[in-house]
């Protein structure tokens, strides 16, 4: 099968073929026939499964068939995103497969000035891309109407849940018109995402192209069994052992973050640290010199590592494991893409057994242990709690367990302005392609 079956047209089409894509994505098959069908759609979806390109290029055909209004462009597509880099992927998206056609688009978060977003609104839009919290400020000051919606996007719906977004989720469908097609993405089905289709959605179609909550088939997955105060000299040594050139690291915690990139540079090892208390330049230049190969290591929290997409990203760390065990099949979804071959490799102390277990009944799989010769662990170290060590140092407390962080407040939640407007209009900021747009956007 071939995009050319799928009903897009000739415009689209060509983007695409610029993209030197040719064959659509399982997802991609699925959703995009069901989507131009105008149903609504529940699609459980992992990381590197081409799901953006799955909404993006039926929207853009729907957008094109549908009567072209005339006088001041009005908000026709709205896409809800849970951060700040995943807005600006999906901008950029929007923007490579729209290149032909006459639509304008923006995307709007904070961390930035609101004026230069509002001069943009003003002007007219037919597609936003938005985080939450600032979408819902610039509503409340009456600069975006969205009664004249007609397709809704909710991507990272799980994610959305668990940085404590609901209500925020339930104030934007309450501007929104009843009459509308809606789209719920999820790498998760959690009892609260099937309780949020249930109010947004109309007899959905449901698309799953991987099995729930399971991780990717094409990561080579290994734990390393070590002491907690090893930690960071066992990485070391992996890095520098095994000459990994690209390696994204996750912690538990921003403070957590800080530290180890700091110790890795004393090490030798170029790295950068990407969290929610970076600015939003320090997270895009953190992104794109690791994209660039002008640092080895990009070291990560959760919630901001949420909408990386990186091109055959082949080493994924696991320097603490997650409180949540959804997230470890997060974290590790980072690499292999698209059938690409990747590695997630988890540095595993004491105090972590039982997340460890709770990730392999999550999986329905026991992961591979690897000793390392010279770090044999202390069998007189006991296990100590996670939580109390991670109290205070800004991490991530804001649900049990600790994985989403308490809902951002709308004057700094994470959203950000983009000026990506289709033809004559400016590409999106973001200037890292997203070149995994039809093999994965997550």
């Amino acid at each position: 099968m071939s995009f050319s079956t799928l009903g897009l047209s000739k415009p689209i089409l060509r983007a695409i073929d610029e993209q030197g894509y040719t064959t659509p994505t399982p997802i991609q098959k699925q959703a995009i026939p069901i989507v131009l069908a105008k149903k609504d759609v529940l699609a459980g979806a992992q990381t590197g499964t081409g799901k953006t390109a799955g909404f993006t290029l039926p929207l853009l055909q729907l957008l094109s068939d549908a009567p072209q209004h005339k006088g001041k462009r009005q908000v026709k597509a709205l896409i809800l995103t849970p951060t700040r880099e995943l807005a600006a992927q999906v901008a950029d998206s929007v923007y490579t497969y729209g290149k032909y056609l006459p639509f304008k688009s923006t995307v709007i978060f904070g961390g930035v000035g609101s004026n230069p977003q509002i001069q943009t609104l003003k002007r007219g839009v037919d597609i936003v891309i938005a985080t939450p919290g600032r979408l819902l400020d610039l509503a409340n000051q009456g600069y975006i109407d969205l009664s004249t919606v007609d397709f809704f996007v909710l991507d990272e719906a799980d994610r959305m849940l668990d940085m404590g977004f609901i209500h925020d989720i339930k104030k934007v469908l309450a501007l929104l018109p009843k009459k509308r097609q809606n789209l719920l993405f999820s790498a998760t089905f959690s009892n609260e995402i099937k309780t949020l289709a249930d109010r947004l959605l109309n007899k959905p179609e449901l698309i799953e192209v991987a099995r729930r909550n399971t991780s990717a088939e094409s990561v080579t997955q290994r734990i390393y069994p070590v002491d907690r105060e090893r930690k960071r000299e066992l990485l070391s040594h992996l890095i520098g052992d095994n000459n990994w050139k690209q390696v994204l690291v996750f912690t538990r915690t921003k403070h957590g973050a800080n530290r180890l990139s700091e110790q890795l540079g004393k090490d030798g090892i170029a790295a950068a640290a990407i969290h929610g208390n970076k600015s939003q330049s320090a997270r895009t230049k953190a992104l794109a010199d690791f994209k660039q190969n002008k640092v080895r290591v990009l070291v990560a929290t959760d919630i901001a590592a949420r909408g990386i997409d990186i091109d055959q990203l082949p080493h994924v760390v696991n320097y603490e494991l997650p409180n949540v065990p959804e997230d470890y099949v997060h974290r590790i979804g980072r690499t292999g893409r698209a059938g690409n071959e990747g590695e997630a490799i988890s540095l595993v102390c004491v105090d972590e057994i039982k997340l460890l277990r709770d990730i392999e009944k999550l999986i329905k799989k026991e992961i591979k242990k690897v000793r390392e010769p010279g770090f044999d662990v202390n069998p007189d170290i006991k296990a100590e709690p996670i939580q109390q060590r991670s109290a205070g140092r800004g991490g991530n407390r804001g649900r049990p367990g600790g994985s989403g962080a308490s809902r951002p407040k709308s004057t700094t939640s994470a959203t950000r302005q983009d000026s990506g407007r289709h033809q004559g209009g400016g590409r999106p900021a973001t200037k890292q392609r997203s070149r995994d747009s039809h093999r994965g956007n997550r």
